[in-house]
C-alpha cells in the first residue's frame, strides 16, 4: 500500500513560519519533485493555489499540493526540514502518512 506525502512537525513549523514571514498565510505549499539525468531526485517548494489533477493533503496543520507528475516520486516520502533546507526522506515502516 502507497501511502501519501507526509510531514513532519518540524517541517510543518517551518512552513508556518514562512507563510508568516512571506504574506502566505492560509497558502498551500506544493511540493514538486523531478527525477534528474544522474538518478536524484530535485525538490522544488513553494506556496502556490491548487490546481486541476493535485493530490490536496492536510497534515500537521498545513495544506500540501502534489502534481500528478510528482506523485510517483514522493509517495511513501516525508517532508522534514533539516538547517537550512527541506528534504524529502522515506517513511518509517508502519508510519500512517497523511
Amino acid at each position: 500500500m502507497t501511502r501519501k506525502l507526509a510531514i513532519t512537525p518540524r517541517a510543518a513549523q517551518q512552513v508556518r513560519r514562512a507563510a508568516a514571514a512571506s504574506g502566505a498565510e492560509g497558502m498551500a505549499l506544493r511540493v514538486a519533485a523531478k527525477r534528474e539525468a544522474d538518478g536524484s531526485v530535485l525538490l522544488g517548494i513553494g506556496f502556490d493555489d491548487e490546481r486541476a489533477q493535485d493530490d490536496l493533503i492536510e497534515t500537521a496543520g498545513v495544506t500540501l499540493l502534489v502534481s500528478q507528475h510528482s506523485r510517483d516520486l514522493l509517495e511513501d516520502m516525508v517532508l522534514d526540514f533539516v538547517e537550512p533546507d527541506f528534504v524529502v526522506v522515506p517513511a518509517p515502516p508502519g508510519e500512517d502518512g497523511a
